[in-house]
């Protein structure tokens, strides 16, 4: 890894110039060693993870990343941090950098936490000294108590990222580089991260910040770089690039040319949902089962019902209109379902309940509270089912379950049932106590 020295980019800390990083996937170890001996001619396949990514992160910046499964986010870090090489392209950086990613992975087991700490302190490249006067700090941030003069091998998983953590974030880097790192441990040591966090943010360090978490995205960065699929589609204000990622959630697009590394437009990712979502819709009508058109939908969800009616469908829609499971705090936004009715229903009840991921339900409503749908139904109709509402959940994560019952002969019936059948994920970048916000007003005279 090399110095900047070029004058003119004195203002940048980390400069990465059309990267690649391609691993060679074996069927077999054989295949591998064969192939390394000359005994066989190309014996394995490559996988892209990276491909001509460049971008520059300038001093006091705070830059996120952001991208689906497998977009290459850990791996950019990893490259950058000298955890990885890449396979071309060239990286620069400029400053001392502190890496949260794999949290412990400098710690040796056998040794106490105390032994640990110099060990990772003369890792980065301090002297005893220098370890000497942060470890007040660093045994205060982790708060584990005697358990420090212990092997790391006896603490529990939440003692050993506590320490981990600590040791990591207070050597006073120029650069932090942070990968998911910030909800390790207990919501009290949580919150205790994030104070640090944004202690670095306002000292004016340099932050790169991968995050599956949008709301901290939009809340801490100046600016997003949107990767999928090993490429760079864009970078640029947090909710401009927040959008785009929502759009790329509905399904697959043609990716851009190699060296384009530009954000695709708005009627580009539009078309490209559109035939994804059709396509679902498609195979969805065809099976007759329930064919989400969003790709958060819960793999191992719960159903069950009389069978007397179906949800076919389901889907979350922004205030634009685009489907997605990204919905921003303070916008409108709609729950869609399509329910096809197989025998005749004196009177269906259409519902939804969104609960938190501890199970705990916030909210939800249905036809007959809201007064809006009381009518009998015939076998063969199907019916489009739309709730529209304001988003004032706090940011975070959420469950939607949806429902088609009713009353049969004064009882209660559950035609058809669907537990937790998608991820709702609110992006905020002001969070209130509690789970709602209530939109205060406030004047101070």
């Amino acid at each position: 890894m090399n110095d900047i020295k070029n004058e003119k980019d004195n203002n940048i800390a980390i400069s990465v110039r059309h990267v690649d990083k391609v691993y060679k996937l074996y069927d077999k170890p054989s295949d591998r060693l064969k192939e390394a001996l000359g005994l066989a001619k190309c014996r394995h396949t490559d996988h892209s993870a990276l491909s001509d990514v460049s971008m520059d992160i300038r001093k006091g910046e705070t830059v996120g990343i952001i991208g689906t499964n497998g977009s290459g986010k850990s791996t950019i870090l990893k490259i950058i941090t000298g955890v990885l090489n890449p396979t071309a392209g060239e990286v620069e950086v400029d400053g001392r950098i502190s890496a949260l990613l794999e949290l412990g992975a400098g710690f040796n087991m056998e040794y106490n936490g105390i032994d640990n700490i110099y060990l990772n302190g003369t890792m980065i490249g301090f002297s005893k000294k220098e370890i000497d006067e942060k470890m007040d700090s660093i045994l205060e941030f982790a708060d584990i108590g005697e358990y420090v003069y212990q092997p790391c091998k006896t603490y529990s998983s939440g003692m050993f990222v506590r320490l981990a953590f600590a040791v990591a974030i207070n050597i006073d880097p120029e650069i932090l580089i942070v990968d998911e790192a910030l909800s390790v441990g207990d919501v009290f040591f949580q919150a205790k991260c994030y104070h640090k966090f944004e202690e670095f943010k306002a000292m004016g360090k340099t932050i790169l910040f991968v995050s599956h978490d949008l709301s901290s995205i939009a809340k801490y960065c100046d600016r997003v770089v949107l990767l999928n699929k090993g490429v760079k589609l864009g970078e640029g204000e947090p909710k401009e690039m927040i959008d785009a990622y929502k759009k790329v959630l509905v399904g697959q697009y043609e990716l851009p040319e190699p060296g384009q590394n530009r954000l695709l437009d708005d009627e580009e990712l539009r078309s490209a949902a559109a035939q994804a979502v059709d396509g679902e819709a498609g195979s969805g009508a065809e099976t007759g089962t329930a064919a989400p058109a969003d790709a958060n939908v819960n793999p191992d969800l719960i159903e069950y019902g009389s069978g007397k009616a179906t949800i076919e469908e389901y889907y979350i829609t922004d205030e634009s209109g685009t489907r997605t499971s990204a919905i921003i705090k303070g916008s409108d936004y709609s729950i869609h379902m399509r329910v096809r009715v197989n025998e005749d229903i004196p009177g269906p009840i259409f519902a939804y309940t969104i609960k938190n991921i501890r199970g705990t339900e916030i909210t939800g409503t249905n036809t007959m509270i809201e007064k809006s749908f009381l009518e009998p139904v015939q076998a063969g109709e199907v019916k489009e089912i739309t709730f529209t509402q304001h988003m004032n959940l706090q940011g975070g994560e959420y469950l939607l379950s949806l429902g088609c019952t009713g009353f049969e002969e004064d009882e209660f019936t559950v035609y058809h049932r669907l537990y937790d059948v998608l991820n709702l994920t609110v992006i905020s970048d002001k969070d209130t106590v509690g789970y709602y916000d209530s939109e205060s007003r406030v004047t101070v005279q």
